[in-house]
């Protein structure tokens, strides 16, 4: 297995759209069927556990990480994209289809959460809307009839977003119901799913209000949030890879010359600010939520590479972010044999999986999907 010892060592992808698409299979078949599962052994369910090896109860009674689920539908939908292009399952023809996965997962997910699609946390809310989104999307182009789950799924998480986006801070989306929080990582994909359902108009407003808020003037990146602490407004200001990837999405879906230009300088500032010296690699954020975030950057990373509105630098430049970073996940694999999951990637694109998940560790989802996230930005390359 190919490793590498030092940042600058890492080789730019030389892959093409065809083995990133490859890889991307192997890397669902290896979270289908390792973390996969029926939710309490009923038929018909779909779910991921939240780390391998299990636990037992123990494992399927506690913390279940409702929006790494929705990554998880996420990039279910990826694959069932690709299947709809290539007329192929990514699992063979006995087994089920990627999209067909991804709609038992959301009905699952509604179970696991105890019959509500709703939660605590908005920023939550809001990958599950944007996953679902996208799901029907596939449902409609592959001719699969609509499913009005779906259409329940946007009129009861809109009334949500609605009310957590308030004129209190300023305006922004709060984080969660607790209300003393408005961040970046609930107001960003919030305003991209506003923006992907025609209410522009709120769309923007959550952009102005990043803009004005959370953007660091000398940075070019986005601040974690704003809370109310003894009275007054503080700045959270923590930049995560994560919180970049939905700003850059709405940016492209909002379109024009103020919010295109914005994009372009947020690609540079990624570029600039969140790569390990002397590549194109960017950065983890670690393990748990952590394990997501560069998978997620990467997603939208890949948007900015393929839209001909950006300059042909920008779209040169983020193409090589996603590519690059993809590579090194791929090229630190440990491939493992007689074992779940049975490719394993590491949460830190420059280390190898062996260094970052020693033998006996248990292996978290989250940082399993990152690395699929990735692979799958990279099969939608030219």
């Amino acid at each position: 297995m190919p490793t590498h010892d030092h940042p600058d060592s890492l080789p730019a992808s030389t892959a093409d759209a065809t083995e990133w698409a490859a890889r991307a299979d192997q890397a669902a078949r290896s979270v289908t069927h390792g973390f996969g599962r029926r939710l309490f052994f009923l038929p018909g369910t779909h779910i991921a556990a939240v780390s391998l090896p299990t636990d037992g109860l123990k494992s399927r009674l506690g913390p279940w990480h409702y929006w790494w689920q929705a990554h998880y539908v996420d990039c279910l939908v990826d694959a069932g994209r690709r299947e709809l292009a290539t007329k192929v399952k990514f699992d063979g023809d006995s087994r089920p289809s990627a999209g067909k996965l991804a709609s038992r997962l959301v009905t699952t997910i509604r179970l696991r959460n105890l019959l509500r699609f709703e939660n605590h946390y908005y920023d939550d809310m809001a990958w599950l809307a944007l996953a679902t989104l996208r799901l029907e999307k596939l449902a409609e182009e592959s001719r699969n009839p609509g499913r009005r789950r779906n259409a329940y799924i946007r009129r009861r998480l809109t009334l949500q977003f609605d009310s957590a986006s308030t004129d209190h801070m300023g305006g922004g989306t709060f984080w969660s119901t607790k209300r003393d929080f408005k961040n970046t990582p609930a107001t960003a994909p919030v305003a991209l799913y506003y923006s992907r359902t025609g209410h522009r108009t709120k769309a923007q407003s959550l952009v102005d209000w990043l803009n004005s808020k959370l953007l660091h003037p000398e940075r070019g990146v986005y601040l974690d949030g704003v809370r109310i602490s003894d009275g007054q407004l503080r700045v959270d200001d923590a930049v995560y890879t994560y919180n970049q990837g939905p700003v850059l999405g709405a940016l492209l879906e909002l379109g024009g010359e103020r919010n295109l230009g914005r994009a372009a300088e947020l690609v540079e500032a990624v570029a600039r600010e969140l790569t390990h010296p002397g590549t194109n690699v960017v950065r983890g954020d670690g393990t748990g939520d952590g394990g997501l975030f560069t998978g997620i950057l990467l997603r939208y990373l890949a948007l900015a590479a393929r839209d001909d509105r950006l300059p042909e630098p920008t779209r040169r430049a983020a193409a090589s972010l996603v590519r690059d970073t993809a590579e090194a996940f791929w090229a630190g694999r440990a491939e493992r044999r007689n074992d779940s999951p049975s490719l394993l990637f590491s949460f830190d694109p420059p280390r190898p999986a062996g260094e970052t998940y020693p033998p006996g560790t248990a292996v978290e989802l989250s940082t399993q999907l990152q690395a699929w996230m990735a692979f799958e930005a990279a099969a939608t390359l030219p």
